[in-house]
């Protein structure tokens, strides 16, 4: 499994509902500093995490995201 953080920036408040229901999306939330929101990803293999960036990229007032993967 490939865990990691996509931070979220849109001044868009029902972006974290958007996240929250998309596959793969463990957990999301609103956060407070650069980034509007944070979603938890739990992929099997790593190609799946740029589809899922790509995804969250498309929802209408996303400006830009950052990609943090968990190394072991």
């Amino acid at each position: 499994m490939v865990k990691a953080v996509i931070l979220v920036k849109s001044p868009k408040k029902p972006l974290q509902q958007k996240l929250g229901k998309m596959d793969f999306v463990y957990n999301s939330f609103p956060v407070s500093g650069q980034f509007d929101a944070v979603a938890f990803v739990d992929v099997k293999d790593l190609s799946e995490i740029r589809e899922i960036t790509t995804k969250i990229q498309m929802i209408p007032g996303v400006e830009r995201t950052e990609t943090m993967i968990e190394i072991q």
